[in-house]
């Protein structure tokens, strides 16, 4: 691939080009937004200038509504020798392309799983995609030359293959992100209106189950439009398993011993389910997941305090294999969780004891 024209700058779009301007791709860029596209540009995504050809791939990254719509567009007028999207649901937006009579050899549906909380091209960087599973769903019409495109694509973006088909993806996103994003505003919706004593308290728990809840409203409606059943399913299991904990919730407050017994059952149970599905989301790099022993200390919030830890890490010869912090309510310090394989955990704290950390247990 020598040339590729990106539709849409924003945070997907914007992320890709910069990638393939890395490695050395023409890069045209072009949006609804004429500003959008400039401010990509002088991020170095690629120029705004129209190209002066056909290019060898157009990505399409618009929202799921307005897939097809451009993508018929931009083939109607020959910009690209293939074409390929990037919205994250497949497949509606191919047949909308079929209904409208397109010849979808050239075409193939792509998704990058990967993304941020905040949007647009001031969001975007070069390294969105590396590492993370780039989904592709072409079809038994995809041409070879299209597929080798898209397979380019992903390998300038550092991201990794997986091919599936469309109405699969759309179940699998369902599962593991449409759904989740509502149900984490669900949860942070309930923080909207609750006393301000009792939001002082929140740690990194409700951090972690309310973050995605930040993302732009507009876009979100966007992907659940496209979307909609698959979801609906989903909240309606989640529904059940819901109305069955808070029977058991109430029967936790029965004077009645069995009831009592009934509701610590069904607790436990969703609990339980819960460690079940847990233990299945990959570990690091895509792999099965491994248990991590934590290694907690308590640092000041002052800069360079990270840098200290993992250098220090680094010079004790162990692996932080991740990270987490939670910051102190109503002061300036907060806890580090080191992550390390168990075996590396009495090296790392006592290696940092030796340098002046202080180790919470």
């Amino acid at each position: 691939m020598r040339t590729a024209l990106v539709i849409g700058t924003g945070l997907i779009g914007t992320s890709a080009a910069l990638a393939l301007v890395s490695r050395g791709v023409v890069v045209h860029l072009t949006d609804h937004d004429p500003e959008q596209a400039r401010t990509a540009s002088a991020l170095g995504a690629g120029t705004d200038e129209a190209p002066q050809g056909p290019v060898d791939l157009a990505i399409i990254a618009a929202p799921p509504a307005h897939v097809a719509g451009t993508l018929a567009d931009a083939m109607r007028r020959g910009v690209a020798r293939g074409y390929l999207d990037v919205a994250s649901v497949k497949g509606g937006p191919r047949r909308e392309l079929e209904a409208l009579g397109l010849d979808l050899a050239s075409y193939i549906g792509s998704h990058p799983m990967s993304g941020r909380e905040k949007s647009g091209p001031l969001a975007a960087t070069g390294d969105l995609f590396e590492g993370r599973p780039w989904v592709l769903t072409p079809t038994r019409d995809t041409d070879t030359e299209v597929l080798n495109l898209a397979l380019e694509l992903v390998s300038h973006c550092r991201a990794v293959p997986v091919v599936m088909d469309a109405d699969a993806h759309d179940r699998a996103v369902a599962l593991v992100s449409h759904m989740p994003h509502l149900v984490s505003s669900m949860v942070a919706a309930r923080l909207e209106n609750a006393e301000e004593a009792a939001v002082r308290l929140c740690g990194q728990g409700i951090r972690d189950v309310t973050r995605i809840a930040a993302s732009d409203p507009g876009m979100w409606i966007d992907i659940l439009s496209a979307n909609p059943g698959p979801v609906a399913d989903l909240l309606t299991d989640v529904a059940a398993d819901l109305e069955e904990t808070v029977q058991a919730l109430r029967s936790l407050q029965s004077s009645d011993e069995a009831k009592r017994r009934a509701g610590v059952s069904g607790v436990e149970a969703m609990l339980r389910r819960g460690n079940a599905g847990q233990v299945r989301v990959p570990g690091k790099h895509g792999a099965a997941p491994l248990v991590y022993e934590v290694v907690a200390v308590l640092i000041d919030d002052q800069p360079g305090q990270l840098a200290r830890i993992f250098a220090d890490a680094g010079r004790a010869g162990v692996n932080i294999e991740d990270v987490r912090i939670e910051h102190a309510t109503g002061q300036q310090a907060g806890l580090v969780q080191l992550m390390v394989e168990p075996k590396a955990a009495p090296v790392l704290s006592a290696s940092l004891r030796e340098r002046g950390w202080a180790i919470r247990q």
